[in-house]
C-alpha cells in the first residue's frame, strides 16, 4: 500500500462515492422491478427476490466501505473529537474551539474533585 496521504484518502473517498451511487440506484431499479412485477405478474411478488438479494449486497457493501458500526472505541477522545466537528460545523473558529474545549476539561476536572466530598466535609 502506498504511504501517500492522499492517495489513501482519494481512495477512500472514491469508495465512499461507489457506495453512494449503488445506494441510489437501488431504490430506483427496484422500484422499476415492482412496477414491472405489478404489471406482469401481480399474483407472484417475484421482485422481491431480487430486492433481497440486493439488499444483502448493499449492506456487505456498507461494511466494506465503512466498516462495522460501534468497532471503535467510543471514549472520551472519541466524544472530544465529536464536539470538536460539531463546533465546528456550527461555525466556532480555532480559538473558541480550544476555549470551549479548556473550560469543558476543567469542569470534567471539578466534578471529579467535587464527588470526592461527602455531606460531613461541609459546613
Amino acid at each position: 500500500m502506498s504511504s501517500d496521504p492522499h492517495k489513501i484518502v482519494r481512495k477512500r473517498v472514491e469508495k465512499k462515492k461507489g457506495f453512494y451511487y449503488h445506494l441510489i440506484v437501488f431504490p430506483l431499479v427496484n422500484a422499476f422491478l415492482f412496477g414491472l412485477n405489478y404489471l406482469t405478474s401481480p399474483e407472484f411478488f417475484w421482485c422481491l427476490i431480487p430486492l433481497m438479494g440486493w439488499g444483502v449486497g448493499l449492506i456487505i457493501h456498507y461494511f466494506v466501505v465503512f466498516g462495522i458500526p460501534g468497532k471503535g472505541r467510543i471514549d472520551e477522545t472519541w466524544k472530544a473529537k465529536e464536539i470538536e466537528k460539531e463546533l465546528r460545523r456550527m461555525g466556532y473558529d480555532e480559538d473558541q474551539l480550544n476555549l470551549d474545549l479548556e473550560q469543558e476539561l476543567e469542569l470534567k476536572e471539578f466534578a471529579k474533585q467535587s464527588n470526592d466530598w461527602n455531606d460531613s466535609d461541609l459546613v
